[in-house]
């Protein structure tokens, strides 16, 4: 603290005091010091006033507009959209290629073993697909969309 202070406290121990964390035994010598003791006083009135400053300091939320995801202008939302066909354009492209190598290859394999990865393929991409158009169905009509965290 300062220099002339004949006892000195801890900062922690002044703040602890302002937070009113000190019991009656504690609190009591820093009281009486601080009723003596002008540079100290002088400093637990600035640890007062800062206190204050971030106890009463407010900050401007955000609307919610600039939280929403989506995209915010015609050509953004065409961009992700051409965006989105290309991506799953190229899914089914890979899956369809995988599957014809497959067959091209399954000279040896059996029937059976073919149809069951063609099965679980097929079954996991209509499923994706399912999803995705009761996702997409849903979202005109979802009433909590706009809901923001």
């Amino acid at each position: 603290m300062v220099e002339h202070c004949s006892m000195p406290f801890d900062e922690a121990l002044l703040s602890a005091y302002l937070d009113d964390e000190l019991t009656q035994e504690e609190s009591q010598p820093v009281r009486i010091h601080l009723d003596d003791c002008e540079s100290c006083r002088r400093i637990y009135e600035q640890m007062r006033e800062l206190r204050e400053a971030t106890m009463t300091t407010t900050f401007p939320a955000l609307d919610d507009g600039q939280w929403n995801e989506r995209p915010r202008s015609r050509v953004s939302r065409i961009l992700r959209n051409l965006g989105w066909a290309m991506l799953l354009l190229w899914l089914g492209g890979v899956v369809f290629l995988g599957l014809t190598e497959l067959a091209a290859e399954a000279g040896g394999m059996p029937i059976r073993e073919l149809a069951l990865i063609v099965g679980l393929a097929g079954g996991g991409l209509l499923v994706f697909l399912s999803i995705l158009l009761d996702r997409l169905s849903s979202y005109k009509t979802d009433r909590y969309r706009r809901v923001q965290k």
